[in-house]
C-alpha cells in the first residue's frame, strides 16, 4: 500500500447506477454520471420529475459531479428506466459506473478532452470493470479539482502539453496523448490490483507497475470554488446538495446549461447579474451564507445506519448559524458519508440543533 493507506474493505464497491440501483431505507437510488459536470438544465428537470413522480422530489448532486434520484420503488418501474435513459446520460450500459470524470469547472476548453476520454473509456470492454469509486480528472494549469481524491488526472499546462498525475507522482505528457496515457494506467490498475476490494490507485503498493515511469511531482491545486460571482459567471451553492423545483424554475429562466462542481454547487454561465434571483430561489450566492459552510449526509429516515435526522437538523441549524466559524459536516455515523475534503468539524449522530451549534461554538458566542 501507499504510505498511510490500509485497505479493510470486504468486496466490490456498491456505487449505484441506473441498471444497478442501491436499495436504501427509503427505496432505490439511481445515479447517472455526468463526465466533466456540464449538463443541460432541461436534463436536471427531467430527472427531478422522475423523483417527483416515483420517489423523493429532490435531485442530489455528488462530489463526483454526478446526479442521483432516491426513494424510488424497488424494482424500478419501466417508466423510470425509459425516462432516465432518454436524458442521454447512459451512452454505455456496460460502462455506466466507470464514467467518473471530473473537470475544472471554469475551463470550458477542456470539455472536448473530457468527451474524448469518456468515448475512449466506453469503447474499451476491459475498462467496464473499473470500480465506481475510481475517479479520473482533467484540469488546467490552476490544478482545479485536484483537491479531490482523484486516481488518474491530466493537467493541461499549455494548449499542447501538460502532465499525467497519479498519487503524488507524475510525468510530462502531450495533450494529444493524454487520453491514451490515462486509460493505460487504468488498465494497469485493473491488471495488477489484488481483487475487487481494491477500489483506488492510492490503495496499491508503491512498487506497483501502475507507477512505472512516474516521479514525485507535487501539486498546488486551486482551492475549491466558493459561492459568488467569478467574472460574469456565478458559483451557486446547493444547500444539502439537493436541487428542488424552485431551483430549476429559476435556472431555466437564466441559462440552458450549467456545470456541476465537486463542491455541491453549480457554475451558472453569465449568472452573476441574476444572483439575487437565484438567492431568492434558494441557492447560496455568497461566502457569508451559513450554507457555504454547512453540509450533511442523508441520515434518518432514509439511511438505516442511523436514527439521526441529519438533514432536518442541518436545515434548522442554518437559521441560527452566523457567517463565521468552521466548516461543519453533519453525519449520522462514523462512516461520515459526503465529508468535504477541506478542513471541517464532523458532527456525528446529533439529535438536536444544540448538538450542531455546540460543535460550531455558536452556543458559547
Amino acid at each position: 500500500m501507499l504510505p498511510g493507506v490500509t485497505c479493510t474493505r470486504l468486496g466490490a464497491d456498491r456505487c449505484p447506477g441506473l441498471l444497478k440501483p442501491f436499495v436504501a431505507q427509503d427505496g432505490a437510488i439511481i445515479r447517472l454520471r455526468v463526465p466533466g459536470g456540464r449538463v443541460r438544465v432541461s436534463t436536471l428537470a427531467d430527472l427531478l420529475a422522475i423523483g417527483a413522480d416515483h420517489g423523493a422530489p429532490l435531485l442530489s448532486v455528488t462530489s463526483r459531479t454526478n446526479l442521483q434520484v432516491r426513494g424510488l420503488p424497488d424494482p424500478l418501474p419501466e417508466d423510470v428506466m425509459v425516462r432516465a435513459e432518454a436524458t442521454g446520460l447512459l451512452p454505455s450500459p456496460s460502462h455506466e459506473r466507470a464514467r467518473n470524470i471530473l473537470a475544472a469547472p471554469l475551463a470550458p476548453d477542456l470539455q472536448p478532452l473530457v468527451a474524448e476520454l469518456d468515448a475512449a473509456l466506453c469503447a474499451d470492454p476491459f475498462l467496464a470493470d473499473l470500480p465506481g469509486r475510481f475517479l479520473f480528472a482533467v484540469t488546467d494549469a490552476t490544478g482545479a479539482v485536484l483537491t479531490e481524491p482523484v486516481d488518474a488526472a491530466y493537467q493541461a499546462l499549455t494548449p499542447t502539453s501538460g502532465v499525467i498525475r497519479l498519487a503524488g507522482l507524475g510525468m510530462p505528457c502531450a495533450r494529444d496523448d493524454a487520453v491514451a496515457h490515462l486509460l493505460d494506467r487504468a488498465r494497469l490498475f485493473l491488471t495488477h490490483r489484488e481483487g475487487p476490494r481494491v477500489w483506488n490507485i492510492r490503495d496499491l503498493p508503491a512498487d506497483s507497475p501502475v507507477f512505472a515511469g512516474l516521479e514525485p511531482m507535487p501539486v498546488d491545486p486551486a482551492p475549491p470554488l466558493t459561492p459568488g460571482p467569478v467574472g460574469g459567471d456565478l458559483v451557486a451553492g446547493i444547500p444539502l446538495a439537493m436541487l428542488r423545483a424552485t431551483h430549476l424554475s429559476a435556472l431555466v429562466a437564466i441559462t440552458d446549461d450549467v456545470v456541476i462542481t465537486p463542491w455541491r454547487s453549480l457554475v451558472v454561465p453569465s449568472g452573476a447579474e441574476f444572483a439575487a434571483d437565484l438567492e431568492e430561489a434558494g441557492f447560496t450566492v455568497t461566502e457569508s451564507d451559513p450554507w457555504a459552510r454547512l453540509s450533511a449526509c442523508t441520515g434518518a429516515p432514509w439511511c438505516a445506519r442511523t436514527s439521526s435526522p441529519t438533514m432536518d437538523l442541518a436545515l434548522e441549524s442554518a437559521a441560527r448559524l452566523g457567517p463565521d466559524g468552521p466548516r461543519l459536516h453533519v453525519v449520522g455515523c462514523e462512516r461520515a458519508c459526503g465529508a468535504p475534503t477541506l478542513d471541517h468539524v464532523l458532527v456525528v449522530d446529533p439529535h438536536s440543533v444544540d448538538d450542531i451549534l455546540s460543535a460550531d461554538g455558536a452556543l458559547a458566542r
